[in-house]
C-alpha cells in the first residue's frame, strides 16, 4: 500500500481539497470497491492506474458527484460533496470524458460556452462580458482559438481533446478529472495533451486526477501515482508504485521496469525486452504461505519481506487490509471478491500453493463460514506433512505470560479461538484442535515465527 512517509504526507496536510473517506460502491449486487480512502491537495497531479474493470471510471464519477457513495463520504474543501449540489460542484470540479458525442453541429465556441453553464442562472441566460473573456482565455490557453468557428464533430481526435479541456477550463475549476485523456490519440497528440495538462497544473495550480492506461506516460507526467484495483493498492511516487512484482500481480502479466539509456524516467516494458540497463530478475518462488485477514497478517508479512523470505498469501478478499499489503509484499496473492466466500477456483489455487511451499503460517484471523474452508485445507496440508505454524494473538500472549507453565493443547485452542472469534458454530475450534493434534506448532510472537520460517527456509537472509 502507501509507503509510510507518503501516507503521512497525504494525511497530515491541513485540509485536503478532495477527501474520500471510507467509500464503498457497487452496481446492484456487485461490489465494485470497498472502504476506499484517499486525499488530494490543491495543486496536486495524480495519475490513476489500474486494469480494465478496476473501477477507475467509477471512482472519477464518484469524485465528480455524478455517482453517490453507498457508504462513506466525499468532502470537497471540507464540505460533503452532496451538499454542494450539482451546480456548486461543477463550479469547482470539471470532468473531461474519454469521448464526447455531440448530436448537433456545435461550433468550438459553442462547446466552450457550455463550460460556463454552471455560472448561468437560467438555461436561456445570455453570456456576459466576463463569460466571454473566460471563454477566450480558455481557448487561447488550449490553443484552439483559431478553431472557434469549426464544427466540433469535424475536428481531429487531438483537436477535440483540446476543445474538451478548454470547455472544462471555462468552468474555472479547482479540480480537473480526466478519464483516459490519451486514449485513441497518436503519440503527437498524447504528448501535447499531457503537456497542456501539466502546464495547467503548474501555472494555474489546478489539481489534476487522470485515469491512465499508458504506464510510461503516467510515470513521466505524474509525480504521484495511485494504483487502483477495486481499492487503493499503492499510492506513492512512480518509483515506488511502478514496481514490477506489484504491476505483474495487478495487471496479470510480467513486466520489467528500468531506466532506458539516456533517459531519466522509468520505463515499463514487456519481459522479453533487453533495453533497460537495470532490469529486475524473475520473481522468486514463494517458500511460505500465509493465511490471514482483517490486519492479522500485517506484521508477519512485513517480517517475512524484511527477511527476504518470499511468500504467498490468501485467499484474501479485495478491500481487506491484509490483501492490500499482500499485493505489495507477497510473490503471489490469491484474491477473492469483496464479502464473498472462498470460491472453488481460489481453493484450488490455495491447495496448489500449499503443495509447493515449505511452511504454512496461520495468523489469528476471525473464522467465519466464508473462510473456514481455509482451515480445512490447512489441516489436509498438515496431514500430508507440511509444517504448519499457528500464531497466537496478543491476548493469548498476555494470558500465557502470567503463568510459568506452558498452556495445554486445550488451553491453546481456547486462547486461539477466543481471539480469532469463531463464527462457525464450533467447527473453527474443532479444526484448530485437529491441527494441534496433527503436530502444528504454536508460536507466541512474530520473532518466533520468523525463527521457524528460517529453519524451513535456510537460504533466507
Amino acid at each position: 500500500m502507501v509507503t509510510d512517509k507518503t501516507q503521512v504526507a497525504h494525511t497530515t496536510m491541513e485540509r485536503p481539497l478532495l477527501d474520500m473517506q471510507g467509500v464503498s460502491f457497487g452496481y446492484r449486487q456487485h461490489v465494485l470497491f470497498y472502504n476506499v480512502s484517499l486525499q488530494v491537495a490543491a495543486g496536486e497531479m495524480v495519475g490513476l492506474l489500474g486494469p480494465n474493470g478496476s473501477g477507475k471510471t467509477t471512482l472519477l464519477r464518484l469524485l465528480s458527484g455524478v455517482l453517490q457513495p453507498q457508504q462513506g463520504h466525499i468532502l470537497l474543501e471540507g464540505r460533503d460533496l452532496q451538499q454542494w449540489g450539482r451546480r456548486g460542484a461543477a463550479r469547482r470540479i470539471a470532468v473531461v470524458p474519454q469521448e464526447l458525442h455531440v448530436p448537433f453541429a456545435f461550433t468550438v465556441e459553442h462547446m466552450i460556452g457550455l463550460g460556463r453553464t454552471p455560472f448561468v442562472h437560467s438555461f436561456w441566460g445570455s453570456r456576459t462580458k466576463h463569460d466571454r473573456e473566460i471563454m477566450r482565455d480558455a481557448m487561447v490557453t488550449t490553443e484552439v482559438f483559431e478553431l472557434s468557428e469549426r464544427i466540433f464533430n469535424e475536428l481531429s481526435g487531438g483537436e477535440r481533446q483540446r476543445v474538451m479541456i478548454a470547455m472544462a477550463l471555462a468552468q474555472q475549476p479547482a479540480i480537473l478529472l480526466l478519464d483516459e485523456p490519451t486514449s485513441h490519440l497518436d503519440i503527437k497528440y498524447q504528448i501535447e495533451t499531457l503537456e497542456l495538462v501539466q502546464r495547467l497544473n503548474r501555472e494555474r495550480k489546478v489539481a489534476i486526477i487522470a485515469a491512465m492506461h499508458d504506464l510510461n506516460l503516467a510515470a513521466r507526467y505524474f509525480p504521484r501515482l495511485l494504483l487502483f484495483q477495486r481499492g487503493v493498492v499503492a499510492d506513492a511516487s512512480p518509483a515506488e508504485v511502478l514496481e514490477p512484482h506489484l504491476l505483474s500481480r495487478v495487471y496479470g502479466i510480467n513486466v520489467q521496469v528500468g531506466v532506458l539509456r539516456g533517459a531519466e524516467h522509468l520505463s515499463v516494458l514487456p519481459p522479453a525486452s533487453k533495453e533497460p540497463d537495470n532490469m529486475t530478475e524473475k520473481p522468486p518462488r514463494p517458500l511460505v504461505h500465509i493465511m490471514a485477514g482483517g490486519g492479522s497478517g500485517e506484521l508477519m508479512m512485513r517480517a517475512l519481506a524484511d527477511a527476504h523470505i518470499p511468500f504467498a498469501a490468501g485467499a484474501l478478499n479485495i478491500g481487506d487490509s491484509d490483501h492490500t499489503l499482500a499485493l505489495r509484499l507477497a510473490e503471489e496473492v490469491i484474491t477473492e471478491r469483496p464479502y464473498a466466500p472462498i470460491s472453488p477456483a481460489s481453493v484450488e489455487r490455495v491447495r496448489a500453493s500449499l503443495a509447493r511451499v515449505a511452511l504454512l503460517i496461520l495468523c489469528p484471523t476471525p473464522i467465519g463460514l466464508g473462510n473456514v474452508i481455509l482451515l480445512r485445507e490447512a489441516l489436509l496440508a498438515r496431514q500430508r506433512g507440511l509444517p504448519v505454524v499457528l500464531l497466537t494473538p496478543p491476548q493469548a500472549n498476555s494470558a500465557c505470560a502470567s503463568n510459568d507453565e506452558p498452556p495445554t493443547a486445550n488451553q491453546t485452542v481456547q486462547l486461539l479461538d477466543s481471539a480469532a472469534r469463531d463464527y462457525t458454530g464450533g467447527e473453527g475450534m474443532q479444526l484448530t484442535k485437529q491441527l494441534l493434534q496433527a503436530g502444528a506448532l504454536v508460536v507466541d510472537s512474530i520473532g518466533e515465527a520468523l525463527v521457524v520460517a528460517r529453519r524451513y527456509v535456510p537460504h533466507s537472509r
